[in-house]
C-alpha cells in the first residue's frame, strides 16, 4: 500500500483516520501517588469492542501461537492479560497484565510506506508485550524484537477494503511510562518519568530520544529526510507532513494535552474518565469513526496496593459505564462480555478474508445497544443518572480495596464480572 492511499484516507469524509487517544499521568500530576493510564479505542461505529481476560500458561519448546493473520514462536510462559479488543482479531487495542503493565496503541502515518503483507498488527503487539513482560520497558522491548523479527502489516479493519497503518504506542507501570513510535521496521522510544503525556495519531516523539532503533538515523539520511548535521527530530523527519498542523489528529492531540494539563496535580481516575468522556474536544468520538471501547488504570506506586483497571466494553464512555477489574487468582473467563466464536469458520481465517461478516455482539453490547435508544428518549436522564451512579459506586469500592491495601479476597475473583450484571439488570 501507498502513501498515496492513506494521503487519500486523510482526504476523506467517512474514512479520515481520526481514531484513538492515550493519556498518562504521573505523580506529581496525580492524586494519591499513582500513575493514571486511559484510553479512548476508536474504531469503525459497527465494530464491537470485546473484554476478555486470559490466566498466564507455560508452553513446551517449539509452540507456535497463531495471531491474527501470521504464526509466530510462543514463549515458554504468557503472563495474565485482561484486553480490550475489536472481536475479530487476536491482539487487543488495550490492555494490562498481572505486574500492573498497560499498553495502548495508535495508529500513525508517515514517509515510510506501509508494506500490505500480513504481519504482526499493532494490536498484536499489545498483546504480546503485556503477555511476555514484567515492566514497561520490558514490554517495549518485546515490541521492537517482534517488530524486527516479523514486521508490522495487514489489514486493520475487518472488511474486504484495505485499511493499515504504523503504530504507536504509550506503555505504563507502577514506576514509569515510555512512547514508543515507529515508522515501518524503524522507531524512537521517549521514557516519561513524571507529568502528562498523551498521545494520538501523529508522530510526537522529537528531540528528546531515549531508546532507538540502531539504523534509524542512517536510514533517513540514505532517504533524503535528514541531512546528518541538523538536530534529529524524529516527528520531523519521518512524518509527511508537518506535526504541528496535523489537522484532525493533531488538533485532538493538543485538546487532550489541554485536557490533561488543566487538571494536573489533581488527576484521579474519575478525572481521566471525564477527559475520555469529553466530547467537545473530539477525545470521545461520534460518526463513523466512534469511541468503541475505553479503559482507565490505577498503578499505585505503593506495591502493597493492587492496580486496578477499567473497562467499558461499550461504545461512548459518556454513556457507558466503567468497570473495575483487579487481577487475583481464580478468576474465571468473562462471559458476558466476551463476544462469540466462530472458529476455522470464522470469514477473518477464511481466504480470501472479511466476505462476509458476523454478528459478533456480546450480550453486555446488547443491552448496551437497547439503552442507547432509550436515551434518546424523554426518559434518558433518569437512566444516565443509574449509570453514572453504579460508576461511581464501584469507584468508591476501588478506593476503599487500595487503602485496605489488599488484593487477597476472594470476592474480587468476580468484581468485574458483578459489575456487569449490574449494569445489564439497569437495562431491563
Amino acid at each position: 500500500m501507498c502513501a498515496v492511499y492513506i494521503e487519500e484516507l486523510y482526504r476523506s469524509d467517512i474514512m479520515d483516520p481520526r481514531s484513538c487517544d492515550t493519556f498518562v499521568a504521573l505523580p506529581p500530576a496525580t492524586v494519591g501517588n499513582r500513575i493514571i493510564f486511559g484510553k479512548n479505542s476508536d474504531r469503525l461505529s459497527d465494530e464491537v469492542q470485546e473484554i476478555v481476560y486470559y490466566p498466564g500458561r507455560s508452553y513446551e519448546p517449539g509452540e507456535k501461537l497463531e495471531c491474527t493473520y501470521i504464526e509466530i514462536e510462543q514463549v515458554e510462559k504468557t503472563h495474565s492479560v485482561v484486553l480490550s479488543r475489536p472481536s475479530w482479531l487476536w491482539g487487543a487495542e488495550m490492555g494490562a497484565n498481572e505486574f500492573g503493565v498497560c499498553i495502548g496503541n495508535e495508529a500513525v502515518w508517515g514517509k515510510e510506506e506501509i508494506d500490505d503483507k500480513e504481519a504482526l498488527l499493532g494490536m498484536d503487539l499489545v498483546r504480546l508485550g503485556l503477555e511476555r513482560a514484567a515492566t514497561a520497558e520490558g514490554a517495549l522491548d518485546v515490541i521492537v524484537g517482534l517488530l524486527d523479527k516479523y514486521g508490522q502489516g495487514g489489514n486493520c479493519m475487518e472488511s474486504a477494503m484495505p485499511f493499515a497503518y504504523h503504530n504507536s504506542f504509550l506503555l505504563a507501570d507502577r514506576k514509569e511510562a515510555w512512547i514508543l513510535e515507529t515508522a515501518g521496521q524503524y522507531w524512537a522510544a521517549e521514557k516519561i518519568d513524571e507529568g502528562i503525556k498523551n498521545i494520538s495519531n501523529n508522530l510526537s516523539i522529537t528531540t528528546k530520544i531515549d531508546r532507538e532503533h540502531p539504523a534509524m538515523r542512517e536510514y533517513a539520511k540514505t532517504k533524503g529526510w535528514w541531512d546528518g548535521r541538523r538536530e534529529f527530530n524524529f516527528a520531523a523527519v519521518y512524518s509527511y507532513f508537518n506535526p504541528s498542523r496535523s489537522s484532525s489528529s493533531g488538533d485532538r492531540f493538543c485538546e487532550g494535552y489541554k485536557l490533561l494539563r488543566k487538571h494536573k496535580g489533581n488527576l484521579t481516575a474519575q478525572t481521566m474518565m471525564e477527559i475520555l468522556s469529553d466530547k467537545p474536544s473530539g477525545i470521545n468520538m461520534e460518526g463513523g469513526f466512534m469511541t468503541t471501547g475505553s479503559m482507565v488504570s490505577i498503578l499505585p506506586q505503593d506495591p502493597n496496593q493492587p492496580c486496578c483497571h477499567f473497562f467499558t466494553g461499550t461504545p461512548d464512555p459518556a454513556r457507558s459505564v466503567f468497570k473495575p477489574f483487579i487481577f487475583v487468582p481464580q478468576i474465571k473467563p468473562f462471559v458476558r462480555t466476551a463476544s462469540p466464536l466462530f472458529g476455522t469458520d470464522d470469514p477473518t481465517k477464511l481466504k480470501p478474508r472479511f466476505q462476509t461478516k458476523p454478528d459478533r455482539r456480546h450480550e453486555l453490547y446488547k443491552k448496551h445497544e437497547d439503552a442507547l435508544v432509550f436515551l434518546e428518549t424523554s426518559q434518558k436522564n433518569e437512566l444516565l443518572k443509574k449509570m453514572k451512579n453504579l460508576e461511581k459506586k464501584k469507584l468508591e469500592e476501588v478506593e476503599s480495596i487500595l487503602k485496605d491495601g489488599s488484593s487477597a479476597s476472594s470476592g474480587l475473583t468476580m468484581l468485574f464480572a458483578n459489575c456487569v450484571e449490574e449494569e445489564m439488570n439497569l437495562y431491563e
